[in-house]
């Protein structure tokens, strides 16, 4: 039997957000995020918002200036409005990049589509291919892994200047090579095709050491009680490979080939410096496309905006199917 005394029972505490709690908690680590959130504001995400602005604008380097003044024979400076400023012109500058009306956008896609799926292909295949070489204990291992990495270490406009004079028409070592064996030299930068095979062959030089540095360190995380116990059920080596390897390296090959794929879509120099576009533009991608509209000639920079826009929005809908993809198979990414 409970006495009742007459006294109210005390109020209960009020609820505090948890957003409070969480700040008061881990205030240490939001001090440390904190420089980090506005260094990315201020380099990316303010840069970012300012191309999306421009994109929906025609601005270009002759309409940038709002006023227009000049100095009377007095000394005096007299400004009016320009009637040519740029202004807002929505999505017009989609819609022309889309149906060709302005810039090559639907060549410099292929090219960058064909690039790209190239460069990647043999990045991984032949990075793949050292990494298993090199994960074995063979004599010299460690100077083998030095060298394979001297290629990511050398900067790329290095490199791409040593390429550019390996194909050189006159006197590259490509043509000296040909002309050896008896053939013909090779016009290389004079059609699309054989102008983008050097762009493509220099990017995988360049790319395949960091393919093959990523895959040695999956392959070394894989157990050597899963090849014996393979080899012990009579497995032979592609056997070993195919069923032991390459799911072994799956989370590391899903990582890396998406890198990889987002790079060489965005990879400026090679094409930019090796070559330069030709002939006459057929081998410029998304990237060199969008520098020239908005650094050569009258400086178109809200096309040049469009253009970046898009290639972000390709890059972020590849990389959403991409996750997608591995989610149906099992991956957790």
């Amino acid at each position: 039997m409970s006495i009742d005394t007459g006294t109210p029972p005390p109020p209960a505490p009020a609820k505090r957000s948890r957003l409070k709690d969480t700040a008061e908690k881990h205030w240490y680590a939001w001090a440390m995020v904190l420089p980090v959130v506005l260094v990315l504001g201020v380099l990316v995400l303010y840069p970012l918002a300012r191309g999306i602005y421009l994109s929906f604008t025609d601005l270009n380097e002759s309409n940038q200036r709002e006023e227009i003044c000049t100095k009377t024979l007095g000394g005096d400076e007299v400004c009016e409005p320009n009637p040519d400023a740029a202004g807002f012109v929505g999505l017009q500058n989609y819609v022309d990049i889309i149906t060709g009306e302005r810039g090559e956008f639907w060549l410099q896609l292929g090219n960058t589509l064909v690039w790209t799926a190239a460069c990647v292909l043999f990045h991984y295949a032949l990075g793949l291919g050292l990494a298993v070489l090199l994960n074995r204990h063979v004599r010299g291992r460690s100077i083998y892994r030095v060298l394979l990495i001297v290629p990511w270490a050398v900067p790329a406009f290095i490199a791409a200047f040593a390429w550019k004079f390996i194909f050189n028409e006159r006197n590259g070592l490509a043509n000296v090579l040909l002309k050896s064996v008896g053939l013909e030299p090779v016009q290389w930068f004079a059609e699309r095709w054989s102008s983008l095979f050097t762009a493509i062959v220099a990017n995988i030089w360049i790319g395949v050491p960091f393919m093959m540095v990523a895959l040695l360190g999956g392959l070394q995380s894989i157990s050597a009680d899963l090849y014996e116990a393979a080899e012990m059920d009579g497995a032979t080596a592609w056997q070993r490979f195919v069923n032991v390897t390459l799911p072994g390296l799956r989370p590391v090959s899903a990582t890396v080939i998406l890198l990889g794929t987002i790079w060489t879509f965005n990879m400026f120099p090679i094409i930019f410096l090796v070559t330069e576009g030709q002939p006459a533009g057929q081998t410029e991608i998304l990237v060199t496309g969008s520098f020239r509209y908005a650094f050569e000639g009258i400086r178109q920079y809200a096309l040049a905006s469009a253009y970046g826009i898009l290639i972000l929005s390709m890059l972020v809908v590849f990389a959403v199917a991409y996750r997608k993809a591995l989610s149906r198979q099992g991956e957790v990414w």
